[in-house]
């Protein structure tokens, strides 16, 4: 059996953590924020920006100056050292489409288990972005997300070395012996596998949000470890926090916070993001002669959030059908695939 180590990668992504710290180079993406305590700014307020889950200086560039501002303990005066601190030490301007593709060369992508859902995403999953997949019970959407747990701890292509995977589970649906089924697809130790994945299951939206803090806290602790983040699924737990259309703005505030702080920790941390969502019956779909009445919920907030949409619906027997809804470079098409013992893989002629 194949016994999965990380320790080798662990060193070198901590050496190269290390050398960002003084070349500034492209690796200045894991620029810590104890690399503010030489410019002036004291260990207590950086503890503070760390408690909030804030621990590199892309990080604090990402942050509002509000936001931080509500850290107990910065007043507006630190926090506008602390931002004018972090703009010397990253460069957040302005850069040309050459250098962007540059940066873009560090992207990796993780495989689905299925040749054809592969080929239909451009590869795989796609790190620093959101991929979302929506459908009705029973279309496969957990069953895709414990098979990129194992598949995920397995190199790929363009050299992909594998790596550890954050699982939040809003729903109680994720399932170790399961995992312990696919792994055996791949011949893989179970015990080793399933160290790799680290798992919390939220039991409010405000939880839920609060589990993102820690999984960047880790991501931190291990850079260049963890490569894929789960929530499954992203909207249960509002629809349940937040009922009626009274509640709606404010859900979907706090539904547009939560996708952001998903959307910072993939490029902040160059992981990829794997959401899924529920559907809801379409009241005005049939006033509008459209052919499936169903919508993905979350609305527009989440639509444009995401970065690719993928649309899963039942076939024959174990048989399903993913449809790209939405992306910014796959064109719309359709891919069959089946989920087996083993989990997610080509459907069979």
């Amino acid at each position: 059996l194949i016994t999965i180590k990380f320790e080798i990668m662990y060193a070198s992504a901590i050496e190269e953590k290390d050398v960002s710290y003084s070349d500034g180079d492209q690796l200045n993406d894991f620029q810590d924020v104890d690399l503010l305590q030489s410019h002036g700014i004291n260990v207590a307020d950086i503890k503070k920006l760390k408690g909030a889950g804030i621990c590199t200086i892309k990080g604090i560039l990402m942050t509002t100056a509000k936001k931080l501002c509500n850290i107990k303990g910065l007043s507006e005066a630190k926090v506008d050292k602390i931002k004018e601190v972090s703009k010397s030490l990253c460069d957040s301007g302005f850069m040309t489409a050459f250098e962007v593709g540059e940066r873009r060369k560090n992207i990796f992508k993780i495989s689905t288990g299925s040749k054809e859902l592969d080929k239909l995403l451009g590869g795989g999953l796609e790190s620093m972005s959101i991929t979302e997949a929506f459908g009705e019970f029973r279309t496969g959407k957990t069953q895709l997300s414990h098979t990129l747990c194992v598949l995920t701890q397995l190199p790929g292509a363009n050299g992909y070395t594998g790596g550890k995977v954050i699982f939040i589970d809003t729903e109680n649906t994720f399932r170790p012996d399961r995992l312990k089924s696919i792994a055996d697809r791949y011949n893989l130790d179970h015990t080793a596998m399933l160290d790799n994945v680290l798992y919390a299951r939220a039991y409010t939206s405000e939880h839920q949000v609060e589990l993102l803090d820690f999984a960047a806290a880790k991501c931190h602790e291990e850079p260049g470890i963890f490569k894929l983040l789960i929530v499954d699924s992203v909207m249960a737990l509002f629809r349940v926090d937040f009922s009626g259309r009274g509640e709606l703005a404010d859900r979907q505030q706090k539904l547009a916070q939560l996708l952001a702080r998903l959307q910072k920790i993939s490029e902040e941390y160059n992981l990829a993001v794997f959401i899924t969502n529920q559907m809801t019956a379409d009241p005005g779909a049939a006033l509008s002669f459209q052919a499936d009445p169903k919508k993905p919920i979350g609305g527009n907030i989440l639509a444009h959030a995401s970065t690719t949409r993928i649309y899963l619906r039942k076939g024959r027997g174990e048989l399903r059908i993913a449809k790209i809804y939405d992306s910014p470079d796959m064109p719309e098409s359709e891919a069959t695939f089946a989920i087996t013992n083993g989990g997610i893989d080509d459907a069979k002629e």
